[in-house]
């Protein structure tokens, strides 16, 4: 059985003051949660703090993203030891966002992977086809050659304790949402993929998370799904009630 995981991606919100005012807000909400995980992802700013806000409880902390080197001259990035450094047990990779405005493919994906898991980090490693992919029907191909490509090199073991993150990049920041079904199919081919790449009990261990608009009102059939083991959730995150209820919503999908 796996565990639920329910992941908040601020991307660039919140100042300090903020982000701890949200940990402040939240945490008492979700402090009996035993049977799922919770990960804030706050601007590298904010990280410190919001992991120092963090400490006596059972939320964990990301990065929202990584260089593949530990250290170097790499003006403005942040290496893999900084994240563990500053509190961070997780980081995303891949996000939509930057392999869309900063041009990653899935070579780099790899390397920052690799990087992650060599530092201790669990990658949170995000795949999702376009709207244009999916109208022509590319989805299954665009979605294994995402996963072959940002996985490269990780072992069976690696595998089954990464997180895969599914996020339909026509759903995110849209409004639109992708059906219970559509979301359930997408993450059984991703883990055929998996089996593909690392075996079937790697496979089945692995966590896979959706991403796409996810809303308290929406977040308990999503979750439902027998392939879908959480979300990761952007602006319905920036809100402590919000991202809450999308916790309890998951918890109950999970039965």
């Amino acid at each position: 059985m796996r565990t639920p995981l329910l992941a908040a991606n601020w991307k660039m919100h919140k100042t300090v003051p903020e982000a701890v005012a949200f940990v402040t807000a939240f945490a008492p909400r979700v402090a009996a949660v035993t049977d799922a995980d919770i990960v804030l992802a706050p601007p590298f700013t904010t990280l410190g703090a919001v992991a120092d806000a963090c400490r006596d409880t059972r939320i964990a902390v990301a990065g929202q993203n990584l260089h593949w080197a530990p250290e170097g001259a790499f003006t403005g990035e942040i290496s893999p030891g900084m994240l563990a450094g500053a509190g961070a047990s997780h980081v995303i990779l891949g996000h939509s966002e930057r392999r869309q405005l900063f041009g990653e493919d899935d070579a780099l994906v790899a390397r920052k992977t690799r990087a992650a898991i060599d530092a201790g980090l669990t990658p949170i490693v995000c795949v999702g086809e376009t709207l244009d992919q999916r109208e022509a029907g590319k989805t299954p191909a665009v979605l294994a050659r995402q996963i072959d490509g940002s996985l490269a090199g990780v072992t069976p073991a690696e595998l089954a304790a990464l997180v895969v993150a599914y996020e339909p990049v026509w759903a995110i920041g849209t409004g639109r949402t992708a059906t219970p079904d559509q979301a359930q199919d997408a993450h059984a081919h991703i883990r055929r993929c998996l089996a593909g790449l690392g075996g079937a009990d790697a496979a089945d261990a692995c966590r896979l998370l959706y991403g796409g608009s996810v809303k308290p009102a929406n977040a308990e059939a999503i979750a439902g799904q027998a392939d879908v083991d959480g979300a990761l959730v952007g602006g319905a995150s920036l809100d402590p009630a919000s991202f809450a209820e999308i916790v309890a919503a998951a918890r109950r999908a999970a039965g």
